[in-house]
């Protein structure tokens, strides 16, 4: 069944399809729309759910936190400074290893205050022990959202899948809604190992001494360490069930490529379309769309970088004080590359706050980068008018 529908409606499509058994969350814009969606179908008896409403963000992950530790499917969604204010409730999530979706729609953090898109708030997130997905489109939102069920439960890791405030949030546009009797298949109810269970009691949540805490943030970090074969196996399934599948890192048009775009979120779009407007012309460049931030696909990028001339990194974020985050944690993906192998790698800020990324930026961001030698500073800020 095809729908016309907002990035916010796709993930709660995604969502019910997954017959998510617990929600709860707080408004905030531009998030709203995915919670009130969801509330309309708990209502109308669509989505059999329980919807809890809460006070604020922190308590919206308390309260999945509890009902994710009884063995049942939860979900959440949030924005912004309502991220912000569930940061310490992430790391319990993380840390107790259970398995909740929840969908960021990237905006930026204030001060000053601004409700358009950037990723300063995922990606503040980013050492929380939550996986990050970053989607292009609204077929990729209703898809990864079924999917992040899937890989949160495999390996007992939270799961935030991000989409572009307004740019994708607010965009309407025809997806494929798939088959409930295939998601189920795919998708099974949730079996969890360990859940709290009156007639089988146990102790969570207790605390660790330093004889232990060590060994389960080894254990933590080896099912992030499994996430990238994990989430290839689930999209072959996906692939061969409803034909669509994205993977970690996308390469387009790359092959035999001079200089690479490496982007994320909506951004990948208008690349694309650079793209091809410069094939045309003969000219030898590609995108890199890199979908998963954490864990950092590090291997995947070195063999897709490996060799090429120059890379260019389109970061909507900044890490004031150093630069683009993606860019960042490139040069250290790139670093141990022999340098011959190497890739001369100019990392742009840029789209901050909702500002436009154009192709007219991107036409500018291939010709710095094409201009010099080496990069005159790590952050290249694009569009700015000190």
């Amino acid at each position: 069944m095809k729908k016309v529908m907002v990035g916010n409606h796709a993930v709660a499509w995604g969502v019910r399809l997954a017959r998510v058994e617990v929600i709860s969350a707080y408004p905030i814009t531009p998030q709203t729309q995915v919670v009130e969606k969801l509330s309309e179908m708990c209502a109308d008896g669509t989505l059999p759910a329980r919807f809890i409403k809460v006070e604020s963000e922190h308590s919206a992950m308390a309260a999945v936190i509890g009902a994710s530790a009884t063995g049942v499917r939860t979900f959440t969604a949030s924005s912004s400074h309502g991220l912000l204010y569930m940061h310490e409730m992430l790391h319990w999530a993380g840390g107790a290893r259970l398995p909740i979706v929840m969908v960021d729609v990237n905006r930026a953090v204030g001060a000053p205050w601004n409700i358009w898109t950037d990723q300063n708030d995922s990606l503040s997130q980013r050492d929380t022990g939550w996986v990050q997905l970053y989607c292009e489109h609204n077929q990729e939102v209703v898809d990864t959202t079924v999917m992040a069920f899937k890989l949160a439960e495999a390996l007992d890791v939270p799961v935030m899948l991000m989409l572009d405030g307004f740019y994708l949030s607010h965009t309407a546009e025809p997806v494929d809604i798939p088959d409930q009797e295939m998601v189920d298949r795919f998708l099974p109810k949730r079996e969890a190992p360990y859940r709290l269970d009156t007639e089988h009691p146990h102790a969570f949540g207790g605390l660790v001494k330093p004889d232990a805490y060590m060994e389960m943030r080894w254990l933590q970090q080896e099912a992030l360490n499994h996430v990238p074969e994990t989430l290839a196996a689930i999209e072959k399934d996906w692939q061969r069930m409803f034909g669509r599948s994205y993977g970690a890192i996308e390469a387009y048009r790359a092959q035999d490529a001079e200089l690479l775009l490496v982007t994320s979120g909506t951004v990948t779009s208008t690349a694309r379309a650079v793209v091809d407007a410069r094939r045309a012309q003969g000219e030898k460049i590609g995108v890199l769309k890199v979908k998963m931030f954490r864990p950092f696909p590090s291997a995947l990028l070195r063999d897709a970088l490996r060799g090429v001339p120059r890379v260019a990194v389109l970061d909507r974020n900044v890490s004031p004080g150093h630069g683009g985050i993606f860019a960042e944690e490139l040069r250290s993906a790139l670093y141990d590359l022999p340098d011959a192998e190497r890739p001369e790698l100019f990392g742009f800020v840029l789209g901050l706050g909702g500002r436009d990324i154009t192709p007219a930026v991107i036409d500018d961001v291939i010709a710095q980068t094409r201009a010099g030698q080496v990069p005159s500073r790590e952050d290249l800020w694009v569009g700015v008018n000190p």
